[in-house]
């Protein structure tokens, strides 16, 4: 067992459970993860990233793979449809990786096409044996995120995740969805819940967690090792701690935004706590990217758009993305624009 990853729990009664970061191409950048890391995600998994490319040596595809030592457990996730360079990509991963994750669960028409992510669900024994050669070719545990199937025919991820736990997969992770769905409709939890009492590795739960009432469910139902969140997080990392705080498993006053705010904190309105937080957000996420990748502004700005989305005037920050002359002047007009209105 890695020290990573621990055993199968049992039902779940209200206790801790792991809350991870899924590997979101756009989104799940190193300064994001880092900032996730901050607001409570006990996990966090790489953007995924074509394991062809990371073989010819891309140097854009090789970017998406650095990590930082606070980065602690390193969980690069790479897709792809041809399983020598599959193998030969995480054969590469492996001296610096904690544990690989694979991916066959992406449903964008770029990646189904070549016959990855999420279309190999419908190639079940090319998908197992890729995984095999996978496994047999590097000494880290490696994972696997899927949904529940292509939704032509039966659905199979109860199959399938009982032939990746006998070849040795470490961990499962998967999406209540089938790759037809995308992101419409309902996650199917009953259906996760199946793979979680039909195998003896841990199952993560993803699909629908976005707040401390869909976690609280989502476990109930599922009995889950933990749960993933993706688009719940996007522009609103903090929804980790909130939910850690809602079920009981941290204080509200250990919250990193309000332990910096102090009484402040209590004196906002609903409205200033939104802009407050995302302004620790923000400044955090910043400061990260000094650290370590430098200010990139395609990364700022699609953070930019998702960090202040749905606040009062955020339309204003089209505007500061074209007139700020430099990054810097960029990233300190967001600041501002939450600062001006976290005092409410």
């Amino acid at each position: 067992m890695s020290e990573h990853i621990g055993a199968k729990p049992g039902a779940w009664e209200g206790e801790a459970r792991p809350l991870f970061l899924a590997p979101m191409a756009g989104v799940s950048d190193l300064p994001f993860r880092l900032l996730a890391k901050d607001c409570g995600a006990d996990v966090t998994i790489t953007e995924f990233t074509n394991s062809t490319a990371l073989t010819r040596e891309a140097a854009m595809s090789w970017r998406k793979m650095e990590s930082h030592a606070t980065e602690i457990p390193f969980i690069p996730q790479i897709f792809g449809g041809d399983a020598g360079d599959m193998a030969t990509a995480a054969e590469m991963l492996a001296p610096s990786a904690d544990i690989i994750d694979l991916n066959f669960g992406c449903p964008a028409p770029k990646v189904t096409k070549i016959c990855a992510g999420a279309a190999l669900m419908g190639e079940p024994e090319n998908l197992v044996a890729m995984v095999d050669g996978i496994i047999q070719r590097v000494d880290v545990p490696v994972t696997a995120k899927m949904r529940l199937g292509t939704g032509q025919g039966e659905n199979n991820a109860l199959e399938i995740c009982k032939e990746l736990e006998n070849i040795g997969t470490s961990r499962l992770c998967v999406h209540g969805r089938t790759l037809r769905q995308r992101y419409s409709g309902e996650a199917d939890w009953n259906s996760i819940q199946r793979v979680v009492d039909a195998v003896e590795v841990p199952v993560i739960a993803n699909g629908d967690v976005v707040d401390t009432k869909s976690a609280k469910l989502c476990l109930e139902k599922t009995g889950a090792a933990g749960l993933m969140i993706g688009r719940g997080a996007i522009g609103r990392p903090a929804t980790f701690g909130e939910i850690k705080v809602g079920l009981g498993w941290m204080d509200e006053e250990d919250l990193p935004w309000i332990k910096q705010m102090g009484e402040e904190w209590y004196q906002r309105s609903e409205i200033g706590r939104a802009f407050a937080t995302r302004k620790w957000c923000w400044d955090k996420y910043i400061e990260y990217s000094h650290l370590t990748m430098g200010l990139q502004p395609r990364w700022m700005q699609r953070h930019a758009v998702a960090f202040t989305k749905g606040l009062p005037g955020a339309k204003k920050i089209r505007n500061l993305m074209h007139g700020a002359p430099t990054p810097e002047d960029f990233a300190t007009g967001i600041s501002n624009y939450l600062s001006a209105n976290s005092t409410e």
